[in-house]
């Protein structure tokens, strides 16, 4: 009885919001998932807007990477994740995939100094923090959604597949490597991208190490659009140059050419078409002054409980300013824009009463650590 009085109090009160929806208003199951990005400010560019009519008429396979240069994933990861998972809850597959192998060398994305390797065995504990997060996020993303979104058949959602780049690297050595992409990529064109031109231009330099990551990130797309039918790349918008380069690769480099054979293949795409690979980028998460958010801005935000409690996780949200609170409730729920268009009207007529940041605060709290993490924070909020 105390939690419920307390999650009425801080903004759970959509229960009868859910309840109410009628058949008539739910929508449907293959809704195009690209509108619904689009309404909720998750789309910063696309390579082409033929992405609409494909995500439209096709169950397609997504993907996003992440390189495991920490133990845990941050809010910065989140916002693409958030992503992924409306294509998932569309019915799409969604595929996040470990950067193993790639998270060895670093991206100088968003970067203007050079990562600093990590040995194996570091590596090797991120990779393990790293993968049961994404499966736990997914899962439990899953029971959020269904929870808020009565519109969704879960029996036409498709398990998450997370994979492993070093999967197909392992067996592929420098000659294969230099011999089959190296051969169809233009320093000119590798040289323009904005993550290269940055760095060139800092009194640091870059690394032909770091230099070479976009090779590897485009082959990754290459891979998975052959071996595992995937036909978009998601990324935040720093990692434009990047999947740039993987639709390049699978227009250009036939599928013979590949240094390394890594299993099944997939039926090649509809008519021979090269627009069947998309690239889809998302904003990066800022505050409206600008701020940045991660590990490498120092202000990262973890879903780890055990480095950033239910709590604080809490706390963090309920603080949010009154410029970005309508943007993050977009971004980071899943409740419909109607509810959200309710509890702005709420805050606006009075807003001492944060009940915009409050419902943001336990919406996030309950998809990152689900209901007991909520609770928790909840009667922690309580008592102090």
């Amino acid at each position: 009885e105390m939690l419920r009085s307390l999650a009425l109090k801080h903004g759970r009160a959509v229960v009868k919001t859910r309840a109410s929806m009628s058949m008539v208003q739910r929508r449907r199951q293959h809704t195009n998932v690209i509108d619904t990005l689009r309404e909720r400010h998750f789309v910063s560019a696309v390579t082409s807007e033929d992405i609409v009519e494909h995500v439209g008429s096709n169950s397609t396979a997504v993907y996003c990477g992440v390189d495991p240069t920490a133990p845990s994933l941050h809010l910065g990861n989140m916002v693409t994740l958030m992503g992924l998972l409306h294509f998932h809850l569309g019915g799409h597959q969604a595929i996040p995939l470990v950067g193993n192998a790639t998270g060895m060398i670093g991206d100088p994305s968003g970067r203007s100094t050079e990562r600093v390797a990590l040995d194996r065995e570091t590596l090797a504990r991120n990779i393990a923090g790293i993968e049961a997060q994404l499966q736990r996020f997914f899962r439990g993303g899953t029971e959020y959604a269904l929870k808020r979104m009565p519109e969704i058949d879960p029996t036409r959602i498709r398990k998450v597949r997370v994979l492993h780049n070093a999967d197909w690297y392992q067996d592929m050595n420098i000659l294969q490597f230099l011999g089959s992409v190296g051969r169809y990529s233009r320093v000119g064109a590798m040289m323009a991208r904005d993550s290269v031109k940055s760095r060139l231009q800092s009194m640091h330099g870059i690394s032909f190490t770091e230099f070479s990551y976009q090779l590897l990130q485009a082959y990754d797309f290459w891979h998975l659009y052959h071996h595992h039918g995937c036909r978009i790349q998601l990324g935040g918008s720093d990692q434009w140059g990047n999947i740039t380069a993987g639709t390049d690769l699978i227009h250009k480099m036939p599928l013979q050419q590949d240094g390394c054979d890594t299993g099944g293949l997939i039926a090649e795409p509809e008519n021979g078409s090269v627009d069947t690979a998309y690239g889809l980028t998302i904003p990066l998460l800022t505050t409206s002054s600008g701020e940045k958010f991660g590990k490498s801005a120092g202000n990262a935000i973890w879903l780890d409980e055990a480095k950033t409690s239910a709590f604080d996780i809490y706390q963090f949200f309920v603080k949010t300013s009154d410029t970005d609170v309508e943007r993050f409730l977009k971004m980071f729920t899943l409740l419909p824009i109607r509810r959200i268009a309710e509890v702005m009207s709420e805050h606006r007529e009075v807003p001492e009463n944060f009940a915009a940041q409050r419902l943001l605060a336990a919406e996030v709290t309950e998809l990152i650590h689900g209901q007991s993490g909520l609770n928790r924070a909840l009667c922690a909020t309580e008592v102090l």
